[in-house]
């Protein structure tokens, strides 16, 4: 027996179109002038979200209208909202605006949204615009259709256990053929994987200065708990788990590892674990830390998580307890351009 599925699906994205200098671009906006976002890609069309301060036509003057636009030349059915993003931190986004059913874009109609999205008196009386500053949030739904022809057999495949075999691997030193000394440990390895998975590692064992047939080498710039986790990476490409960074000798807290494991993960040329790590402390950011996970950002060139530190210690309800934290001492001293930054964002969120 056979069968036909025919599938209706959504695939759906979103962009923030911030509007910063709000007073400027409305005074310099009439009735049927627009701003357009950058390029965004919804299941592999471009959009962009267009914006009348001054109104769409002469009707709806005392409003902000408000459109996504199919720039990909093509015909599509998709269904779109819109709403504020609120600017008190409380993430009371208002001012939804959904399409009741999806609109047909094409290269006639390639633009749908609201005439009369807000007043502007309101607006500029809520919560949704602060620092002169408004955030437009736009998803995107598209409709797709597929056709699926049934399968005569069902054979179930289980998960990749590459990960832990090769993990197994490494706990149980069959086969290595390097010793590393970290310290007071040794970690008995293989040339072959820490080579296919670390470029350093890889010109350290048989670059043109490189020696293929060392049987041991010392590594003092790194930490044993830090280079353990290293290790366990490098075998599983899985994080660590919180367990096995360190023991309970060691004094150091979950967020000084991550540092530690950050900058290992630079030095070793391991962008995903640089990555993880990234992701780990913008989660663990406090008044206490963000100072030092900042400079350490930077250091390193970790842009976003840059980006999050500064934004996160500019708050006022921040700055004050931040100035007082060993990290911010350290940047008076020795990161003055950070704190620069810092001062600026912290300037520009108070008006």
């Amino acid at each position: 027996m056979s069968s036909t599925r025919w599938i209706t699906e959504t695939v759906e994205g979103s962009h923030e179109f911030n509007i910063e200098g709000y007073s400027l671009a409305k005074g310099s906006q009439g009735v049927g002038y627009s701003m357009t976002s950058g390029k965004f890609s919804v299941c592999g069309l471009d959009w962009v979200i267009r914006v009348y301060l001054g109104g769409y036509t002469q009707t709806c003057k005392d409003y902000i209208s408000v459109f996504v636009k199919l720039v990909s030349l093509t015909e599509v059915r998709a269904a779109y909202e819109f709403k504020l993003l609120d600017k008190t931190g409380k993430g009371e986004h208002g001012a939804h605006y959904t399409a009741t059913s999806p609109r047909m874009f094409n290269t006639t109609e390639n633009s749908w949204g609201f005439q009369e999205f807000m007043k502007r008196s309101e607006l500029e009386t809520s919560s949704y615009l602060k620092g002169d500053c408004v955030t437009i949030h736009c998803t995107v739904r598209v409709v797709q259709t597929r056709v699926e022809e049934g399968k005569h057999y069902v054979i179930p495949i289980p998960p990749s256990n590459m990960g832990q075999n090769f993990k197994g691997l490494l706990e149980s030193e069959f086969g290595s053929d390097i010793t590393i000394q970290v310290g007071n440990e040794s970690f008995k390895a293989h040339k072959s994987i820490l080579a296919a998975r670390s470029p350093v590692f890889k010109a350290m064992f048989f670059g043109v200065v490189g020696n293929p047939n060392m049987e041991t080498v010392s590594i003092k710039e790194v930490d044993p708990f830090v280079f353990k986790a290293m290790l366990l990476f490098l075998y599983s490409d899985e994080f660590p788990e919180t367990r096995e960074l360190s023991n309970s000798d060691s004094p150091c807290t979950s967020t000084s590892i991550l540092h530690h494991l950050l900058a290992a993960a630079d030095r070793y040329d391991l962008a995903r674990l640089k990555l993880m790590c990234e992701e780990k402390l913008c989660e663990k950011i406090t008044a206490d830390t963000v100072a030092t996970t900042l400079a350490l950002a930077d250091q390193h060139q970790c842009l976003q998580l840059k980006t999050v530190c500064l934004n996160f210690a500019a708050k006022p309800k921040n700055l004050g307890e931040v100035m007082k934290s060993d990290g911010y001492a350290y940047l008076e001293k020795s990161c003055p351009s950070l704190l620069t930054d810092l001062l600026k964002i912290s300037a520009a969120v108070d008006k």
